[in-house]
């Protein structure tokens, strides 16, 4: 008789379908690569999309390349599940401690070890297919950031700040779109890097909010403790610089007003965010987290008709 699967974590989608319609013995892999979450993806995503609207600017295309975008598509949402799966063999034994953590596929015993790493090996294969769709300096680029990827489990360990590590490989992407469109970096594409990683590094610490007393029974670092009851002025010392380098990426690159204002309603939702936060509040910080898609997707959209209105 099969063993009951556990319902999806409390941070999932209600009703995703991989909970509803995906068969029942796959379902545990599923959830091993979070897909019953998508937000992962999408935060992986749009540094991508935003690399690939800077580059449509700069070159003086009427928009993003849309292979390059539906490939990153892809991508995202393949290694975005292969950093999962490793992150959660890596922290099978600390997640136990952790109420949020515990009924992880690994942690639960619904995935074995081995089925673990076999699922991490063909989700790393679909990436690999992606990324060698691309010209070469930009697969060498994209093998560059394995190793900030392979570093990151360990760093909650005896790092008070994991987040930066964690935006060191989560906003990768913002190099990966001038690089896949040129074949070379530059400035423009190094602030564009630079803001998405402090976006990064405050968006999960909101994130990190849900599980601030359980990490600490755990002794799991995080800049969530770290900010403590300054939390609120900790993710704007991170949202500031967001904005700023993105400004630059964005004078670099010879963007222009459309692409602006874009960015000015970007910075508003993120100021917005940091008002709203309540550290006591784990429902809340999920829903602020959450919003970074929507945050982004904002930025993005007006990069790309910047891009063709310029074309125009």
């Amino acid at each position: 008789m099969d063993r009951p699967v556990a319902s999806s974590l409390p941070d999932a989608v209600r009703g995703h379908w991989a909970d509803r319609w995906a068969p029942v013995r796959f379902r545990p892999y599923l959830r091993l690569a979070r897909i019953e979450r998508p937000i992962g993806w999408w935060l992986l995503l749009l540094p991508c999309w935003w690399s690939a609207a800077l580059a449509a600017i700069a070159a003086g295309q009427p928009w993003p390349n849309p292979v390059h975008c539906v490939l990153f598509l892809i991508g995202a949402v393949a290694m975005r599940g292969a950093g999962c799966t490793y992150n959660d063999i890596v922290d099978r034994d600390l997640d136990t401690r952790v109420e949020r953590t515990r009924d992880r596929p690994l942690p639960s015993g619904q995935v074995s070890l081995k089925g673990a790493l076999a699922f991490l090996a063909l989700q790393g294969l679909v990436g690999l297919a992606v990324l060698l769709q691309f010209n070469a300096f930009a697969i060498a680029t994209g093998f560059a950031s394995l190793g900030v990827v392979a570093l990151y489990p360990f760093m909650k360990r005896f790092f008070w700040m994991p987040q930066i590590v964690l935006g060191l490989a989560f906003a990768w992407g913002a190099l990966m779109g001038w690089a896949a469109a040129f074949g070379s970096l530059s400035p423009a594409a190094v602030a564009l890097y630079l803001g998405s990683i402090a976006w990064v590094v405050g968006y999960d610490t909101i994130y990190a909010l849900q599980d601030i007393e359980d990490d600490e029974i755990a002794g799991i670092k995080s800049s969530a403790r770290f900010f403590g009851e300054r939390v609120r002025l900790g993710v704007a010392a991170c949202y500031v610089p967001t904005v700023l380098f993105m400004a630059a990426a964005f004078i670099l690159a010879d963007a222009g007003p459309v692409a602006f204002a874009g960015l000015a309603l970007f910075a508003l939702h993120l100021a917005w965010q940091v008002a709203r936060i309540d550290r006591t509040d784990g429902a809340g910080a999920l829903r602020l987290f959450r919003s970074n898609r929507d945050a982004g997707l904002i930025l993005f959209a007006a990069m790309a008709l910047e891009s063709f209105v310029r074309a125009l």
